[in-house]
């Protein structure tokens, strides 16, 4: 038996509030009869009699009752405000967890803001009017139930307007669904393609791609500009011929009373009080017919929330393992991306010691990037196992395995917030510990350097350091806490030659630390540091070792015979560094 979600669950804890709302709509709704019994009591009594304290009372009597209906109402829209509230404190992390984990597995940020987005709207929804008119709909039958106790005719009329008007809600429903779906996937590829065009504005900007960059999104916000007119026209239509029908039915009501008043089949209250009352029916029905875009929008961003929940249920809490050594061990892995079946890692198999430095080379798409997502538990192993001192690298919760591991990416990332917070991954800053870090990674005197130093705003993005500056912050980030293993990809690719100094150093640093580390690179410098070098290619490891021997053998080239008759001076072996490039 499937689940409930986990925003099924946060909707039934507040199964109360829906209730009070619920009892609250009922007062509301009884309460909105008043008007037309006041003018029923006011033309059968009042006009007739002439008695002035009679309609004192009255009006007394009406505005009190009339005072606890918007009572009633203000509360219901409060209880609605927090049970929007309710939602989104339930859900916030449960959404924001799951759009991070789609985002790890497919790299593709955008398209992943969607659910954050969708919990918006539906927390919006359900603190607008939208709502309080399902709870009044189910009053529309009583208010129809009273017309008929005042007349037969009364309650036909009202009858046949209400059907009618359901009528254009389903039309309106049918004909709107599939424009709206269009229109919102449309908007979404334009959203999308401006977030990837606005990353890389300097780009587009540098090399005149402005206007094939704002063609192409113009492609799709017309798309979008164009199923949203036409649902903006047919919803036009359908509200338009509702309310006409609406008008045209309550003056045609007010007639059919006045003949009734004529054949004296009832009073000049009965007519205006049916009348009111067909005004009342008709407003829930109208109030939906109104907020029926919204309605649907609700609906389908709690499909998708719901759907997004149930793929990515909340983790069973794991019990804590020791702390780590760094010993790393893999075996007959096999990965794929995911999504996809075809394996990008076939059947690796190696093991590290703590300490051990290992230096991955090979030509891009060899799968060195993919091992390193393994490593670091971001990617699921599609077969085999990768053991962190023996235990599944999944057995341990993300925050707690993200102590023991430090990872400097090809693309350095900083956060809003002061360089220490960074460096202290936002944790409570130990200065002490930011301060060592930094040290280790040589970058402690050029932060000193900055105008408040540790304590330097970076913005978004840290546009205001320099490539180098960045990865150098970033590495000092991966040493924070004396991790147990450092994964390092394209560590110097940003680096000045001092940068470099400090890299070789820090790499020393970890491995007096006992420290397994492994280092991704194309440039021959870092792996001077290394004690086992793997050359992948094809998803496999075709060649690996110790440092010496893989480099002896990718600088092993077969020499010609030499020829008594053409003696020749012997051609000088290639340069390890050729080698290596050409294993990459």
């Amino acid at each position: 038996m499937r689940q409930p979600s986990d925003l099924i669950l946060a909707f039934r804890q507040c199964r109360k509030s829906f209730l009070a709302i619920g009892l609250f709509s009922c007062g509301i709704n009884l309460l909105m009869l008043v008007p037309a019994f006041y003018m029923l009591q006011v033309y059968d009594r009042v006009v007739t009699s002439g008695s002035g304290s009679t309609l004192l009372m009255l009006t007394l009597v009406m505005l009190f009752l009339l005072a606890g209906m918007g009572v009633l109402d203000w509360l219901r829209s409060v209880i609605l405000v927090k049970v929007s509230m309710k939602i989104g404190l339930l859900l916030n992390q449960r959404i924001f967890d799951g759009a991070f984990k789609q985002t790890l597995l497919d790299g593709k940020v955008q398209n992943h803001l969607q659910p954050m987005q969708d919990l918006t709207g539906l927390r919006q929804f359900l603190s607008g009017n939208g709502v309080t008119s399902f709870f009044d709909a189910p009053w529309v039958p009583i208010y129809l139930a009273v017309m008929f106790f005042i007349h037969p005719v009364f309650g036909w009329i009202g009858l046949f307007a209400a059907v009618i008007m359901i009528i254009f809600a389903l039309l309106n429903e049918h004909f709107n669904k599939g424009v709206q779906l269009e229109a919102s996937h449309h908007n979404a590829q334009a959203v999308n393609y401006t977030m990837s065009s606005l990353r890389n504005a300097e780009v587009v900007q540098a090399m005149g791609m402005l206007t094939n960059i704002r063609r192409r999104w113009q492609l799709y916000a017309s798309k979008a500009l164009y199923y949203q007119d036409i649902n903006g026209r047919r919803s036009a239509l359908f509200v338009s011929l509702s309310k006409t029908v609406r008008f045209i039915l309550q003056s045609a009501i007010l007639g059919a009373g006045a003949l009734l008043v004529i054949q004296q089949e009832m009073t000049p209250g009965l007519m205006i009080g049916g009348s009111l009352l067909l005004g009342r029916a008709l407003a829930p029905i109208d109030q939906l017919i109104n907020t029926w875009k919204q309605f649907i929008n609700a609906r389908n961003q709690y499909q998708r929330l719901n759907q997004l929940l149930h793929e990515l249920p909340l983790e069973a809490e794991k019990t804590p393992l020791p702390v780590p050594e760094g010993r790393i061990t893999v075996e007959r892995l096999v990965v794929a991306a995911p999504g996809s079946k075809a394996p990008i890692l076939k059947g690796l198999n190696f093991s590290l010691r703590p300490g051990e430095i290992l230096g991955l080379i090979g030509p891009s798409a060899a799968g060195k990037s993919t091992l390193a997502r393994v490593l670091l538990g971001i990617w699921p192993a599609s077969n085999g196992k990768v053991r962190l001192d023996g235990a599944d690298i999944f057995l341990r919760p993300a925050d707690e395995l993200g102590q023991y591991i430090g990872y400097l990416p090809q693309d350095v990332e900083l956060f809003e917030g002061t360089i220490a917070e960074n460096i202290a991954r936002f944790n409570r800053v130990d200065a002490e510990a930011v301060h060592l870090a930094a040290r280790q990674a040589g970058v402690h005197d050029m932060i000193l350097r900055l105008p408040q130093g540790y304590d330097t705003q970076i913005g978004s993005g840290g546009s205001f350091l320099s490539g180098g500056q960045r990865q150098r912050i970033g590495l000092a980030r991966a040493l924070y806490g004396q991790p147990k293993l450092v994964v390092l990809d394209e560590p110097n690719a940003s680096l000045d030659e001092q940068g470099e100094v400090a890299l070789e150093k820090a790499i020393q640093v970890l491995k007096a630390n006992k420290t397994t580390v492994i280092i991704i690179s194309h440039r021959k410098h870092v792996f001077t540091c290394v004690d086992t070098l793997f050359v992948m290619n094809a998803g496999v490891i075709s060649l690996g070792g110790p440092r010496e021997q893989v480099l002896a053998k990718l600088n092993s080239v077969p020499m010609p015979a030499k020829t008594p008759a053409a003696p020749s001076s012997p051609a000088p072996a290639a340069p390890v560094s050729a080698k290596i490039n050409k294993a990459i």
